[in-house]
């Protein structure tokens, strides 16, 4: 817990670092999607994720949400002046949710060779568990680290004398409070209501379809195993051991098969031995949907908002967290992925239920008075999440819906080639 009274403490308590991973899918003139192959080639910034057409950018770190979402932006020009070049004109979709989808042939499995040929065989196993179409959802993913000269000055107040064990608890109390609290960041960043009728019906197109979610990929149709995950926050080891577990019975084939809105990550290689030898580097949140009404793909106060999250949880005590709180915790994720944020309900630890509406005024109230205390000017960023909850055409989702509601895949075509080029 951040030591907030002290004032090393409160000085540094907005200092950190960002980094950012942005999914999107290339797509044909046509909005049909491109069987063309990954045209980024040793780019460690431009790789492919699920598919051979599903584009991933990853930025470098940086101690702003600005200048992280600037990168991406640079990055962003760069695929379009390439797409723009190829012989078949080619675009990034701006959308969570696919345009036409043809038939599976238009998700082809992404082609890795040599030492990382083991990556297409792991995508061909989760081709036959989940299906391709799921596959095609895209979102954002913010990597977030407090910086080490504020966890260390936190450090020496504490009656400690590891400092990467304290760090290490630190995160995981961080992590522990996020999965309580990080349907929030669903709410606030959900934009994506609309599918076409191709994701549900084959070879029927151009047909909005309105499933009664604000963020399709966030909701009982999205990134879920088929089972609520228990995970053991004690301590690093027995945290890697409680994911591992479901690998050793075989609901899990590898553990980046844990499709969880948190996770926890060491620096360098991502893999749990890393996280146990190394520590907690990060930690990361992948609720995040694509946002096609800002250039970048994310608005940059969701960012901040999402850092003013986790700083008023890490300065607040640890709660109980049961079994059967993790478990409700990811149904309050799917519930705040809804369209209408007043008909379904948040359950807290504590036993009380509110509407997700409610909920969400009620945490960003607690926030507002958390930074007025510290004397933080951070107040507009609250009030425009707040205004999303006040009224809901402020929100993403519904914005979209009104924007690009019959005839989802053309109007986004549209815009595609207002910002790309024609």
């Amino acid at each position: 817990m951040l030591h907030i009274e002290n004032d090393a403490v409160k000085k540094r308590i907005l200092e950190g670092n960002f980094g950012l991973e942005k999914e999107s899918l290339r797509i044909l003139q046509d909005g049909t999607l491109s069987h063309s192959l990954h045209p980024f080639t040793d780019d460690e910034h431009i790789v492919k994720d699920f598919c051979e057409n599903q584009t991933e950018i990853n930025t470098s770190v940086h101690t702003s949400a600005k200048e992280a979402i600037e990168e991406l932006e640079f990055h962003n020009k760069r695929i379009y002046e390439r797409l723009e070049s190829l012989p078949d004109r080619e675009y990034l979709w701006l959308f969570s949710n696919p345009p036409y989808i043809q038939n599976e042939s238009d998700i082809p499995v992404a082609v890795f060779e040599g030492v990382e040929v083991s990556k297409t065989a792991y995508r061909e196993y989760l081709s036959d568990k989940y299906g391709r179409y799921k596959m095609t959802f895209s979102g954002i993913h913010v990597n977030y680290s407090f910086s080490e000269e504020l966890l260390r000055t936190n450090f020496e107040l504490q009656e400690e004398t590891d400092y990467q064990e304290y760090k290490n608890r630190f995160y995981l109390e961080l992590a522990q409070k996020m999965v309580v609290y990080g349907w929030l960041l669903v709410a606030v960043t959900a934009a994506s209501p609309i599918l076409d009728s191709s994701f549900v019906e084959k070879g029927i197109y151009n047909q909005d379809v309105f499933t009664g979610m604000a963020s399709v990929r966030c909701g009982e149709m999205g990134y879920w195993n088929e089972f609520a995950p228990i995970l053991d926050y004690n301590n690093i080891s027995s945290y890697a051991d409680s994911i591992r577990k479901y690998v050793d019975i075989g609901l899990l084939k590898a553990v980046s098969e844990l499709y969880y809105p948190i996770r926890l990550k060491p620096a360098g290689e991502n893999n749990l031995e890393s996280l146990c030898r190394n520590g907690v580097n990060h930690i990361e949140l992948r609720m995040f949907d694509l946002n096609p009404l800002v250039s970048a793909g994310v608005d940059e106060r969701d960012v901040v908002f999402a850092q003013l999250l986790m700083v008023w949880l890490a300065s607040t005590p640890m709660q109980s967290f049961s079994e059967k709180d993790q478990i409700q915790a990811v149904q309050n994720f799917k519930n705040a992925a809804r369209y209408d944020l007043k008909t379904v309900n948040i359950l807290t630890p504590n036993g009380e239920t509110y509407s997700v509406a409610h909920a969400a005024l009620k945490v960003i109230e607690r926030m507002k008075a958390f930074y007025s205390r510290l004397s933080l000017d951070v107040d507009e960023i609250l009030q425009f999440e707040y205004e999303k909850f006040t009224d809901a055409d402020n929100r993403y989702a519904w914005k979209i819906r009104k924007q690009f509601g019959n005839g989802y895949v053309k109007k986004g075509l549209e815009l595609i080639k207002e910002r790309q080029g024609g």
